[in-house]
């Protein structure tokens, strides 16, 4: 017994000391490109605004520490895969040969969904938000944001892009393991709507347009997900009929 413990200790270990290297060597690939990296993410706004428009930095540390953040953060995204590939060797020991091909299609689907989310978010949605912050200025006031509160604002929106649309794998997950009927997931599509533009109007600015772009693909992205369900709810009863009567 306690040797198998020491045994997942220093599994544990290994995996653990294999994602930190994994970031390591990401950050060491982003770093050199910390201010490239820095003028690509700072685009939506810059393109919005007139031209000789520029940002600011009100802290002395800003425009040295905003660059390695972003780094660090695309960092972080990309050892993404390497991270998730490890924890995953971790546990598949205890999966059976079913479950081991769910979790692999279920963390392909969760990685691809969150950067299509945040590829909307960044290419479609802030340039909309910023065009219409920066369209509503009064006359006179010149609109020059601190390149911190810009960075926070926009991992803030891509994360929750990135997150709404994991809704399909979400509504799969509850509904392949029992927890609520397809038939209640359709039931209350009334409710999911009205509380998708709730979560639309807490997390974009204040205008119907931004409010729009979150709230209907996140309803679109639980109709998918109902459907997926169903599908996959119908079959896998088929085959138990079938494994019945055989």
């Amino acid at each position: 017994m306690q040797s198998d413990t020491l045994s997942h200790f220093y599994e544990l270990r290994t995996t653990c000391i294999r994602i930190v290297i994994g970031l390591l060597i990401a950050i060491g690939i982003t770093l050199p490109f910390a201010n490239e990296l820095h003028q690509f993410f700072v685009k939506p706004l810059l393109s919005q605004l007139p031209a000789g428009g520029q940002m600011i930095a009100t802290s002395v540390t800003s425009p040295f520490f905003i660059p390695l953040k972003i780094a660090l953060y695309v960092a972080i995204a990309l050892s993404l895969p390497n991270t998730l590939y490890h924890i995953w060797k971790f546990v598949q020991p205890g999966l059976y040969s079913k479950e081991k091909l769910i979790s692999v299609i279920g963390v392909i689907s969760s990685i691809l969904l969150f950067l299509l989310g945040a590829g909307f978010a960044f290419y479609v949605v802030i340039p909309v938000i910023f065009k219409f912050i920066i369209g509503s200025a009064p006359e006179g006031v010149a609109v020059m944001t601190e390149i911190g509160n810009y960075l926070d604002f926009l991992v803030s929106i891509i994360l929750a892009f990135g997150i709404s649309f994991q809704t399909p794998i979400i509504v799969v997950a509850i509904a392949y393991m029992g927890m609520v009927e397809v038939k209640t997931l359709k039931e209350i599509r009334s409710y999911v709507i009205v509380g998708a533009f709730v979560i639309g109007a807490i997390f974009t600015p204040p205008d119907i347009i931004s409010q729009f772009m979150l709230a209907v693909p996140l309803w679109l992205l639980y109709e998918l997900g109902v459907l997926i369900a169903s599908l996959l709810i119908r079959k896998r009863n088929q085959n138990a009929v079938t494994a019945l009567s055989a």
